[in-house]
């Protein structure tokens, strides 16, 4: 079983997306496994943010709370992948979820908020920047939940069949199902013809076409 070991002053933001569907399935079935731990529950006194050194505008998380967080996560686990997810980070693809997944039984994914977290942590722990995208959220917590959903559904079973991984099949951006025509505004949009006829090979050229 995979786990995934999330570093996040805000869990509750995960509950609706893992508490649904094939995630929810998973963790039921003990595919996968998600753990919170909260930098918030590591501060002695004061806040977990502070000011940042040298001015500038918000607030930044500081490393000692996040730094007790991530000690907890790792406890005595000898095999671990820490993730720190950072815009200017290596871009996050299936290639890297498969990796994860096949070579991992723990994920510690640090996902921070405000305009960041103390750059020392990265010095105290081994890990690595992940950037889902060339654009900035308000928070780490929906990078960290798309990351959760891409490496669990490369993991046997989550799925429910193997099949059901687009990368490993012919599929298209464009998908029909019933009834056949439907009727909006005297317009009548039909399935493709392709797609009726049962012909498998041809029905793979028309998807193949159509990424």
């Amino acid at each position: 079983m995979l786990t995934f070991h999330i570093i996040t002053i805000f869990p509750q933001s995960f509950d609706s997306y893992l508490n649904e569907s094939i995630l929810a399935r998973a963790i039921k079935d003990k595919k996968i496994k998600i753990k919170f731990y909260n930098p918030k529950d590591y501060v002695k006194e004061g806040r977990v943010d502070f000011k940042p050194y040298g001015g500038g505008p918000g607030m930044v998380m500081k490393a000692e709370p996040v730094i007790k967080a991530i000690e907890k996560a790792v406890g005595k686990k000898k095999l671990v992948k820490i993730l720190f997810l950072s815009p200017s980070g290596k871009k996050f693809d299936n290639q890297l979820a498969k990796q994860y997944s096949q070579k991992f039984k723990d994920i510690i994914i640090v996902s921070g908020n405000y305009e960041g977290i103390d750059s020392r942590v990265k010095k105290v722990f081994k890990m690595q920047d992940i950037s889902i995208g060339d654009y900035i959220l308000t928070g780490g917590a929906l990078p960290a939940m798309v990351m959760i959903d891409v490496i669990s559904r490369q993991i046997k079973g989550v799925l429910g069949k193997e099949e059901s991984l687009e990368e490993n099949r012919i599929s298209s951006s464009e998908v029909y199902t019933r009834p056949e025509v439907i009727k909006y505004k005297k317009q009548e949009y039909k399935v493709p013809k392709v797609l009726l006829s049962g012909h498998h090979k041809k029905i793979d050229e028309w998807r193949s076409h159509r990424k």
